[in-house]
């Protein structure tokens, strides 16, 4: 064993101290009515990506489960990942304790991500300049390397549909890694993490920060946890909700950096098992660096250097540039939007910071508020007068919130572009009578799952519970069948599809009611039928926020962290190819479909204490 073998070895021994004790999982896309405590032998045995759950846990070495099961027909690689990604999630320090050999697969379906695996990808035609780019236009070849100066957004690479149906090409962990030994610096965040995987990816040499899920306390923590990683995790109130972004910053020797926004947690499942959706840039220096700006911060650059002062980093590179590596490509965050040029950025990035935001300009830069505001600048607001539009949502995700007509209704009023101050003028009685908007809950049924290559198995990063499907006024007459495009795969992405389209005769709101008309940082664009998402935020309250307090003192509270890309939609065709599931989706049939509901299944019982 040489130097750095024995220096991994005894860092991952170090870190197995952390990780031994029973863990309460908290379901962070619940409400507190919804939060539910279960001891570490009780959680699911497939990988739960469960937002709702505090810190997840890395398996040990003695991490086989050897519950009793009913004689089942189980894949071997899968049942063993399965088992292991359980641990993972129910013992909540992150902390992977153990090398274990990764296989010929786990590197050619690049993986990382949270909790559901990597869907196969293939690239979609988008005509319109300010949608990332999904046909080969843009893309760079040089040598082993491809290059991706106009966006790219693709499915990750899936092993059981491969190739995909539906022809899109996909990325792979190691393409977007690119060449490792190219690699002078990485910032990285995930929610569910395997360190001794991913840590196979890097030269050793490498210095990475990573942005991890804290431990049950919530507090801002710095930890090396491998030799020249250092982990970093940012607070959350009293332990509650999770750190669930997904992204990646990779500098390279020649300069270029690449931006990736992922739904995908930095797991071999989530990058082989289970449908992902990736989005990537390369951006390169610029001639000379622009002067800092204080007053920026809605711009693609702003809005990253927030997220990383947001969850821990800046303390993180200070301490990496403070000891071994003085000579990071990136010496402060603010250099981010000074040295780099961001000028073919077409996406908008789109936050939610775990907390209380108070007045508007804290509400307005986060959640759903943030959203409306994105709206609003990219010219897609709908309007509420005489021949506005109306909105139709598709939101597409791998675990559900607790709704109310409430906030559904909060939501797609921000989905429309319209005033968060109109929103709370309303009163507070009329707001709780309103009828669920037109949204479409995209969400696998139990059909689906045991129709999937992986089966029940499979389904075990997929929350939806039996309490909260039979609630009284729960929005059962709102969910769609979520069935991939790639093939017989569940699916971990998150997306929204906002499409505009005239109102029923009879039921057009124009009651001329209007605030902030004028939208001072419009940007002219091509004509646009709507707008997608795709990010970590599951469609719910915890990962979007609630808006409360008043229209002179607005309150956003948000449970988790969240990050994605919003970008306009010039035609339906765009909506289709963009969508990771099937359009039209097929509207669930009353007193026959039912949503894919992990605890009542064989495979996902608690053990018996």
């Amino acid at each position: 064993m040489d130097r750095h073998d024995e220096d991994l070895a005894r860092a991952i021994a170090l870190s197995l101290q952390d990780s031994r004790k029973p863990i309460t999982i908290i379901d962070v896309d619940a409400d507190d009515s919804e939060t539910e405590t279960t001891s570490s032998q009780n959680q699911p045995r497939h990988p739960p990506e469960n937002p709702k759950g505090k810190a997840p846990k890395q398996p040990t070495p003695s991490s086989a489960t050897t519950s009793q099961e009913p004689q089942v027909e189980v894949r071997p690689g899968v049942s063993e990942f399965l088992r292991e990604r359980a641990k993972l999630e129910r013992e909540r320090r992150e902390r992977q304790k153990r090398l274990r050999n990764v296989s010929d697969s786990d590197h050619q379906d690049s993986d990382e991500d949270e909790t559901a695996g990597p869907p196969p990808a293939k690239r979609q035609h988008i005509s319109s300049s300010s949608i990332p780019r999904i046909n080969n236009a843009g893309m760079c070849r040089s040598a082993d390397e491809q290059y991706f100066w106009n966006g790219e957004l693709r499915p990750i690479a899936n092993q059981h549909a491969e190739p995909r149906l539906d022809g899109k090409p996909t990325f792979r962990l190691t393409t977007v890694l690119g060449n490792k030994s190219e690699l002078a610096f990485a910032i990285m965040s995930s929610y569910s993490l395997d360190f001794a995987w991913i840590y196979e990816f890097f030269d050793r040499n490498v210095p990475v920060i990573m942005v991890a899920q804290p431990d049950s306390t919530g507090r801002p923590s710095l930890k090396n946890v491998l030799p020249n990683w250092i982990k970093t995790t940012p607070a959350l109130r009293d332990g509650r909700g999770c750190m669930h972004m997904k992204f990646m910053l990779l500098f390279y020797k020649t300069g270029r950096l690449r931006v990736v926004v992922t739904t995908a947690n930095l797991i071999a499942y989530d990058y082989r098992d289970i449908e992902n959706t990736l989005w990537l840039q390369d951006f390169p220096l610029r001639s000379r660096p622009v002067a800092h700006d204080s007053k920026a911060f809605e711009d693609f650059p702003s809005v990253l250097q927030h997220v990383l002062n947001s969850v821990n980093v800046k303390p993180a590179l200070s301490t990496m540039i403070n000891t071994d590596h003085p000579n990071l490509p990136l010496k402060s965050i603010e250099e981010l939007r000074m040295r780099w040029d961001w000028s073919k950025v077409k996406v908008h990035l789109i936050h939610s910071l775990a907390g209380r935001h108070e007045g508007w300009p804290s509400v307005i830069r986060t959640g759903h508020p943030r959203l409306m505001k994105i709206i609003r600048n990219i010219g897609l607001r709908t309007g509420r007068g005489k021949g506005d539009k109306e909105l139709v949502l598709e939101c597409q995700g791998s675990s559900l919130g607790v709704y109310s007509t409430q906030w559904m209704n909060e939501f797609h009023w921000s989905a429309r572009g319209e005033s968060g101050e109109d929103w709370l003028d309303e009163s507070k009685k009329r707001r709780e009578r309103l009828p669920y908007p037109p949204i479409k809950i995209i969400f696998p049924s139990k059909k689906i799952v045991q129709e999937s290559k992986l089966g029940e198995q499979g389904g075990g990063t997929i929350f939806c519970r039996r309490r909260q499907w039979s609630a009284k006024n729960f929005p059962r007459n709102h969910f769609h069948e979520s069935k991939s495009k790639g093939g017989p795969v569940l699916m971990h992405s998150k997306m929204i599809i906002a499409l505009k389209r005239d109102w029923p005769a009879s039921t057009n709101p124009a009651d001329g009611s209007d605030t902030e008309d004028d939208d001072d940082e419009l940007e002219l664009i091509e004509p646009a039928v709507g707008w997608a998402y795709v990010g970590s935020h599951n469609f719910t309250p915890s990962a979007w926020g609630n808006l409360s307090g008043s229209a002179f003192n607005p309150i956003l509270n948000i449970s988790n962290y969240e990050l994605g890309i919003v970008f306009p939609l010039k035609s339906v065709d765009d909506a289709d190819r963009v969508a990771c599931w099937q359009r039209p989706p097929r509207k669930y049939v009353s007193g026959t479909d039912e949503p894919w509901i992990q605890e009542e299944s064989v495979y996902h019982q608690h053990d018996d204490q």
